[in-house]
């Protein structure tokens, strides 16, 4: 595996290939992760795939991935690029928005990653028929150069929903939502969900998202065929690709590397007897939050994994990070019950296992994606970005989770004690709670399944194979 671009650049000019693929993510974990599970399937059609960014993301990707070794893969180039240093302030856990304003001096750092890109994809474009560039939507100013290239063509990867950029589009053109397809009528606006200096960020991107030759999504027709249909109207003269779930659809039991120390207690429990409680890598609760939530999962009387973090900073490899303060005596008193994690976990093995039967999530498109395709059923509790509206998609349309807490525009309103230990027994002991669990495993079965050969999702992948090797 080629750690730096010159390296993976000579590999090229020793084995010229018809089509290489330029993976180019937006510098946030849940945006890495996904780019890097899509690199995985593409290099199974034996395509080679330049992973982009700078060495500090580049390493954060590889190091918390699941389900795959790319240290063991062939055809699989990192590019550790440099640019300007930025800063890398801790989140702030008492801000009136839960959206991680503390991440922007990352983000406007990775704009820097515009010219060595434009520098590599000169040097590919040298030894290959075509260049494929797959970028994050937040990342088009950084690939507008290759609507000057005659080799290279561009393709926009939607790191959300279908129907949460079928919602924007329908806000934005001014199309009557009712037009297409009856959704709820009380949906969140976006109010709170982001800060100015991210929605100025992301008007940067819009008119250079327009050289894309298309778009892909995570996600799949199984579970959003109305809102891919809605995109393909809209965007009538670009290709939409659903080619999720991106991530495995089956995790090997057996393997070389140790198992996390979580997945051994969790094999000690019932079938679907645990709550995995996990907000996600752009969250920070303030401390009361904290208690609630605390007391709120020792008042259910269920059993739980709750991973405890801050969110990410820029640079998560700089720093301290702030231990938060859990009630006197509780660790000791949920001992028999539940299982608290500070660190990295590894999520996607936690839903896969037998004894996973709920996951309270900030439903990031991410988790949403990997709790569908593990059949596991969510407790919504949505935080900043896109989260409301997946929440809804969640709740709503596709009935495989129950509420925590409503949008309310921010994080003013304090979750009490008493509503998260009544939604944890809802989804884990209730009738209401089984049916839910017995609807998301039979959607986990149907996704799972569309994976395998001739069937739906599969064939949208060999479609955009076709496509790009055409």
């Amino acid at each position: 595996m080629a750690r730096q671009g010159n390296m993976a650049e000579e590999s090229c000019h020793r084995n010229p290939d018809k089509v290489v693929v330029v993976m180019v993510p937006f510098p946030a974990q849940g945006h890495l992760n996904q780019l890097l599970h899509l690199s995985r399937l593409i290099l199974s059609y034996n395509i080679p795939v330049h992973y982009v960014g700078t060495a500090t993301h580049n390493r954060q990707a590889t190091m918390r991935f699941s389900g795959w070794d790319p240290k063991s893969t062939a055809n699989m180039y990192f590019h550790d690029f440099n640019i300007p240093p930025f800063p890398s302030p801790s989140p702030e856990p008492n801000a009136m928005n839960n959206f991680p304003r503390h991440l922007q001096p990352a983000f406007d750092a990775s704009l820097h990653l515009r010219e060595p890109l434009a520098q590599l994809l000169q040097s590919l474009s040298s030894v290959s028929e075509r260049v494929v560039v797959i970028n994050d939507s937040l990342m088009a100013y950084v690939v507008q150069d290759v609507a000057v290239m005659e080799k290279a063509e561009s393709y926009t990867f939607h790191s959300v929903s279908a129907f949460t950029v079928a919602w924007f589009l329908w806000e934005t053109m001014g199309i009557p939502v009712d037009r297409f397809i009856n959704i709820p009528k009380d949906l969140p606006s976006l109010e709170g969900c982001f800060s100015n200096e991210f929605l100025a960020f992301l008007a940067r991107q819009y008119e250079f998202q327009k050289i894309s030759s298309g778009n892909l999504y995570n996600t799949n027709r199984i579970i959003e065929e109305p809102y891919m249909k809605i995109m393909e109207r809209i965007k009538g003269n670009k290709n939409q690709w659903a080619i999720g779930p991106f991530n495995p659809v089956a995790i090997e039991k057996e393997s070389s590397r140790i198992r996390h120390y979580c997945l051994q207690w969790l094999d000690k429990q019932q079938k679907h007897s645990v709550i995995y409680v996990c907000f996600g890598t752009t969250t920070t609760l303030a401390d009361e939050q904290i208690k609630e939530l605390a007391v709120g999962l020792e008042k259910s009387k269920q059993k739980f994994i709750w991973v405890l973090r801050d969110a990410d900073k820029g640079d998560v490899f700089s720093g301290k990070v702030r231990k938060a303060e859990l009630p006197i005596g509780f660790e000791e008193k949920v001992q028999d019950k539940g299982l608290i994690l500070r660190e990295w976990a590894p999520q996607l093995e936690i839903l896969n296992h037998t004894s996973t039967g709920g996951f309270m999530s900030h439903c990031g498109w991410n988790s949403c994606m990997e709790s569908i395709t593990m059949g596991v059923p969510v407790a919504t509790w949505p935080m900043h970005s896109d989260q409301p509206r997946n929440a809804v998609l969640m709740t709503k349309l596709l009935n495989v989770g129950i509420v925590v807490k409503d949008w309310g525009g921010g994080n003013e309103l304090l979750v009490s004690a008493s509503v998260i230990a009544n939604a944890v027994r809802k989804l884990m002991a209730s009738s209401e709670g089984d049916r839910i669990r017995k609807r998301a495993m039979d959607m986990g079965t149907a996704v799972r399944k569309s994976m395998d050969n001739g069937e739906v999702s599969r064939l949208e992948l060999e479609s955009f194979i076709d496509h790009i090797t055409r």
